[in-house]
C-alpha cells in the first residue's frame, strides 16, 4: 500500500468516526434540543442544509412537533426550494394545524412567488383560527396591495392600527397607498396669512379640490382663489400620484394662474418617493415657478416611521447667479389611529414652495434667511369626513437687519364619498 493510499484511508477513517460520534451526539438529544440545534446552524451559522438535517431527526423522534414543521419549510423557502417547502405545508395543512405561524410562513411563501389568489386563500384560512393576528393581517393588506385591491388593503390597515396604533409597518404601507385608494374626495381650505411689517393687507386663500383614486394613482384638481396686495385673483392646478411598483411611486404637480404677481403663471413639480425597508421612505424631485423669471428647485427627503411616530427632514435647494439659497424643515408627527389622524410638529429655516407663499421667494432671495415653527391638527369623523388645523409663525428678515413676524393659520375639511 503506497503513501497516498495509506492517506486516504485514515482520511475516510476520521471522518466516518467523526460522523458516526456526530450521529451519536444527535440521537441522545430529544426533539426540543434538536430544533434549538437547527435553529442555531440557521441563524448563527447561516448553515441551512446542516439545519435542514437536524430538523428531519427532530421531527423523526416526534413527527406531530408543528413548529419544528414550519421551521423546515421557511427552511426549503429560504433556500429557495418551493416544491420542497409546499410539500412540508401542505402536509401541515391536511393534518389541519392550527397555529397561525404556519399560515403565516405558507401565505408568506404563496406571496413571495405572486401567487396572490393561494396566498389569500390560506391567510383567510388563518384567520379563521387568529382573527387578530397583527402578521396574517398585514400579510394580508400586502397581498391586497399587490393585486391592486387598496380599498381592501386599506380597510385591513385600519384594522391593524385600531388594534395596534404602534404598528410601524402597517403605517408605512398604509401612508404608501393612501393616493391609490379608489375613492372621490372634496376639499375646501382657508388659508389667512399675516404680516406684521412686510405687506399692509394681510392675504386669504380659499382653495377648493376634488380627488379622484383610480387603479393607477389618484388625481387632484384644485381652484385656488386669493386676495393679495388688496387684489383678487384665481390659480388652477393638477396634480397627480401615479404608482410605478410596490416600491415607487410619484407626485406630479401643474398649475397656471393668469393673476399676475398673486400666483405664479406656470408652476411644475415631481418626485419620486420610495418605501424603502426598515420602514423608511425618501424622496427627490423638482419645483419650477415662473413669475417674470423660472426658478428652479430641488428638493429631497427622508422619513421614517416608528411605531406610531413619522420622522422626517427635508430640503429644498435653489440655484441662482450667486449662491444656492437653502431651506430645511425638520417634522413629527404622532399618529392617533389612522392616515388621516396625527398631530405635527414642524421646525426650520427658509420657505417652502408647496406653502402658499410663493411670491416671497422672488424680489429678492436674501428672503429666504426665515426661521419658521407650526403645529397641525388633523383628524377624521367616521373615516368619510378629514379636518385640518394649522398654524405657523415665521421670523423673517425680509432685507438687511429689518425682521418681519408672520403668522400662517389654516381650516379645512374634506369630504370622500
Amino acid at each position: 500500500m503506497n503513501l497516498k493510499t495509506q492517506l486516504l484511508t485514515i482520511l475516510v477513517f476520521v471522518l466516518s468516526f467523526g460522523t458516526q460520534e456526530l450521529c451519536a451526539q444527535e440521537s441522545n438529544l430529544n426533539s426540543d434540543e434538536l430544533f434549538q440545534a437547527a435553529r442555531k446552524e440557521a441563524f448563527d451559522n447561516k448553515n441551512y442544509p446542516a439545519a435542514v438535517n437536524l430538523a428531519k431527526t427532530a421531527l423523526a423522534k416526534s413527527p406531530d412537533y408543528t413548529d419544528i414543521s414550519v421551521f423546515l419549510g421557511r427552511l426549503y423557502t429560504w433556500m429557495d426550494k418551493i416544491d420542497s417547502a409546499r410539500i412540508v405545508f401542505k402536509e401541515l395543512e391536511i393534518k389541519e394545524a392550527k397555529d397561525p405561524d404556519f399560515y403565516f410562513a405558507y401565505g408568506s411563501l404563496e406571496y413571495w412567488e405572486d401567487n396572490y389568489p393561494e396566498a389569500l386563500r390560506i391567510v383567510n384560512k388563518g384567520l379563521t383560527h387568529d382573527p387578530k393576528s397583527m402578521d396574517l393581517l398585514l400579510l394580508k393588506s400586502k397581498i391586497a396591495n399587490g393585486t391592486k385591491d387598496f380599498k381592501t388593503a386599506k380597510a385591513t390597515l385600519d384594522e391593524i392600527l385600531e388594534i395596534d396604533p404602534k404598528n410601524a409597518d402597517a403605517r408605512t404601507l398604509q401612508i404608501a397607498i393612501k393616493e391609490q385608494v379608489g375613492i372621490n374626495e372634496v376639499g375646501v381650505t382657508y388659508n389667512w396669512m399675516y404680516f406684521d411689517k412686510q405687506f399692509e393687507d394681510n392675504w386669504h386663500i380659499v382653495g377648493l379640490s376634488y380627488k379622484r383614486g383610480t387603479a393607477i394613482g389618484s388625481f387632484i384638481f384644485r381652484a385656488n382663489l386669493a386676495n393679495k396686495f388688496g387684489s383678487n385673483g384665481t390659480q388652477f392646478e393638477l396634480e397627480a400620484y401615479p404608482r410605478l411598483s410596490k416600491t415607487f411611486y410619484m407626485y406630479l404637480g401643474t398649475g397656471y394662474s393668469n393673476s399676475t404677481g398673486l400666483f405664479p403663471k406656470f408652476r411644475t413639480a415631481a418626485s419620486l418617493y420610495a418605501n424603502l425597508p426598515a420602514s423608511f421612505e425618501a424622496e427627490v424631485g423638482f419645483r419650477q415657478l415662473k413669475f417674470t423669471d423660472n426658478v428652479w428647485m430641488y428638493t429631497a427627503s427622508i422619513g421614517k416611521y416608528y411605531k406610531n411616530l413619522w420622522f422626517n427632514v427635508r430640503t429644498y435647494l435653489t440655484p441662482s447667479d450667486n449662491n444656492i439659497s437653502q431651506s430645511y424643515a425638520g417634522t413629527i408627527r404622532y399618529y392617533t389611529k389612522g392616515s388621516d389622524d396625527y398631530l405635527g410638529f414642524i421646525v426650520g429655516t427658509g420657505i417652502s414652495p408647496d406653502q402658499n407663499r410663493e411670491n416671497l421667494l422672488f424680489d429678492n432671495m436674501y428672503k429666504l434667511k426665515t426661521f419658521k415653527t407650526g403645529l397641525d391638527y388633523n383628524f377624521s369623523v367616521k373615516s368619510k369626513n378629514i379636518f385640518n388645523i394649522s398654524g405657523t409663525y415665521y421670523n423673517v428678515e425680509y432685507k438687511p437687519k429689518t425682521r418681519d413676524n408672520q403668522l400662517d393659520f389654516t381650516v379645512g375639511y374634506r369630504r370622500r364619498f
